[in-house]
């Protein structure tokens, strides 16, 4: 199969779940959040994965349990997040408590969860079990007529030619089966059996000697801070982190000694004990447990997350493992998905030089290192209770934790502007910010109006609009042209959605996607303006910014913390003879930014041609 065919309707299983087929296109090993995100975003760009899992059921208790603030983001932008803010509990402080041989327990501070300079919509961590990450993933997955196969163990994959083939057990059984496809992404965890097949693929990094036990359950207890997320250390009984959860449970996690060896031992109530121990003398009784397990602390990091051919992958504990305690692993893992996913799309569908994909290795893998790192040092401070180097740690990576501090080196995707001003850089997600929608006058956050469809958007700033008209005309009407390599690229990707279409589905009918891709499948077109409502129309824009006008915005709307304007925090001063220019990535990414004065518009078109040109085929 060459790059530029894609199969067709036939060569596809229609609900792309068929494992007893001959051929699958995408193949995702796992239906933990990391493969339910990837084959979530996968459907919405029109590509149907294979899922397989190796358990019968989907978790229906206790493991991951945190959302942090950019997760929550991605959500809202999937357009899945209700569920989620309506039944998890949502955390903004943390407390400090601390005894000794010669002190009894007390608190020692208590600060916000997220400080206030932090630039984020929502400034809380969101608690919510796994199970109901996943029910939220499989909903909209049936809603796109997948349905994950169960109860299959994946064993190895070969490569033949072009295509993979895949060799599965069926639990039940202990048959053997084997099917071909494009494309495998192993989300099968830390002991999953993808990245043992992939040559050279190696665990690198410490498993260290502590275990903590932690328990899902309704407490009964008199202790004054149980619904804010508590740091508890004894200096003679141990460490105990506490976590309020939904449905009046609270998780501990509880530091168990070193000379327990295996989770035989280390019982459900030799946990609970050691809890009672390290939080006398306050009282603690559990009157039900819905979940209980024992874990050690490791921080590794996969040596590749990508095989020789880049037609196999790891994401997620796959890739990377760490401790839980600062609520980053199922986070980080459908980040990794996230990044991979539009990537796949437009490689899949013949959109993008090899270098675009290439960049989930050099960026996750950094993150994923930046994580252990952080992690090392965090879960330290919590063995070693102290309660000062904890919360330092903790503000001092706060941008990362929530994951609005994540940040991606230069490379195709990522370019720097010359000399940046406002917010925005290449490699950084762009800032919350609002601002009033023209067509029916709504205010709202930009960073979250257009829903994510797998394009990338592009920003055109203009102080007054129609002081830049012949500007903004001459730009879109390269960009729109099959002089460009926009245009081009938006007519191979055309040619490649009818091909292989977008199916609607029901939730089409509230997003109404069509009105963010008018002019094209791969980019949509927005414009943001100072100038009052009343002093012009969309009719004055030029044509791409006509069709695209519910993504024409008046910059209106002042922060609330810096009384800036969208424009001054994401890009700076535009002076009225200026238009500035952000391309942002699928994923919500700056991929860079270009200032330009009124003029013919030549040196804008050979800046974009340039940037797209760098990893679109066109």
């Amino acid at each position: 199969m060459s790059r530029d065919a894609l199969p067709s309707p036939d060569d596809v299983h229609e609900n792309g779940v068929d494992v007893g087929g001959d051929f699958q296109l995408v193949t995702i090993v796992g239906a933990g959040p990391a493969g339910l995100m990837l084959g979530s975003t996968l459907a919405r760009y029109g590509i149907k994965a294979a899922v397989i899992d190796n358990r019968d059921d989907k978790t229906s208790t206790g493991r991951a349990d945190g959302l942090q603030p950019k997760t929550i983001e991605t959500f809202q932008q999937l357009r899945l997040s209700d569920a989620l803010l309506q039944r998890g509990v949502k955390i903004y402080d943390i407390c400090f408590w601390h005894s000794s041989a010669t002190e009894s327990l007390r608190r020692q501070r208590r600060e916000i969860h997220y400080p206030a300079d932090l630039d984020v919509e929502n400034p809380f961590i969101l608690l919510v079990h796994q199970g109901m990450v996943e029910d939220v993933f499989l909903k909209d997955l049936r809603e796109r007529n997948i349905e994950v196969t169960r109860g299959l163990t994946f064993q190895k994959y070969e490569c033949t030619d072009e295509l993979l083939r895949v060799t599965y057990t069926e639990n039940k059984t202990g048959t053997c089966r084997s099917f071909d496809t494009r494309y495998l992404i192993g989300c099968d965890g830390a002991r999953g059996n993808v990245r043992p097949s992939i040559p050279g693929a190696e665990m690198i990094g410490e498993i260290s000697n502590s275990k903590w036990g932690v328990i899902d359950g309704v407490i009964e207890t008199n202790f004054p801070d149980l619904w804010s997320k508590v740091v508890i250390h004894s200096e003679t009984a141990g460490t105990v982190l506490c976590i309020p959860r939904e449905r009046n449970m609270t998780r501990l996690y509880i530091e168990l000694d070193r000379s327990i060896e295996g989770s035989e031992r280390a019982t459900q109530e030799l946990v609970m004990r050691k809890a009672q121990l390290v939080m006398a003398p306050y009282s603690v009784t559990w009157t039900s447990v819905e979940w209980f397990s024992v874990y050690k602390v490791g921080q590794r990091v996969s040596s590749t997350f990508i095989n020789e051919t880049s037609r196999v992958f790891i994401a997620g504990d796959a890739a990377h493992t760490h401790s839980p305690k600062a609520a980053q692993g199922m986070n980080t893992s459908m980040h990794d998905t996230f990044n991979l996913s539009w990537k796949l799309n437009l490689d899949i569908r013949g959109l993008s030089k090899p270098a675009l994909l290439s960049t989930y290795q050099d960026e996750r893998r950094k993150i994923a290192q930046d994580l252990i790192n952080f992690d090392f040092e965090h879960a330290a401070a919590f063995t070693n209770g102290d309660a000062k180097a904890l919360a330092d740690n903790f503000a001092m990576n706060v941008g990362f934790i929530s994951g609005f501090g994540v940040k991606y080196a230069t490379n195709a995707v990522n370019v720097p502007e010359r000399h940046p001003r406002g917010k925005l850089r290449a490699g950084e997600l762009v800032p919350p910010a609002k601002v009033t929608r023209y067509i029916d006058a709504n205010p709202v956050n930009i960073e979250l109006d257009v829903p994510l469809l797998g394009q990338f958007r592009v920003y055109f700033f203009a102080t007054d609009i129609l002081a830049s008209s012949s500007f903004l005309s001459s730009v879109c009407a390269h960009i729109s042209s099959a002089a460009s390599v926009q245009g081009r690229a938006t007519i191979r990707a055309a040619k490649s959605y009818v091909q292989m279409p977008i199916r609607p589905v029901e939730a089409d009918q509230f997003v109404q996607p069509m009105r963010y891709i008018p002019e094209s499948q791969l980019f949509t077109f927005a414009a943001v303006t100072g100038m009052e409502k009343s002093k012009f129309d969309v009719s004055d824009l030029p044509a791409v910014l006509q069709k695209s006008r519910w993504t024409v915005y008046l910059d209106d709307i002042k922060d609330r913390k810096t009384g800036e304007s969208c424009t001054q925090k994401w890009v700076g001063r535009v002076a009225k003879d200026e238009v500035v220019i952000v391309n942002v990535r699928p994923d919500g990414y700056v991929g860079t930014v270009g200032r330009f004065v009124n003029s013919d518009g030549v040196e804008a078109c050979e800046w974009l041609d340039s940037y797209y040109g760098g990893f679109l085929l066109a």
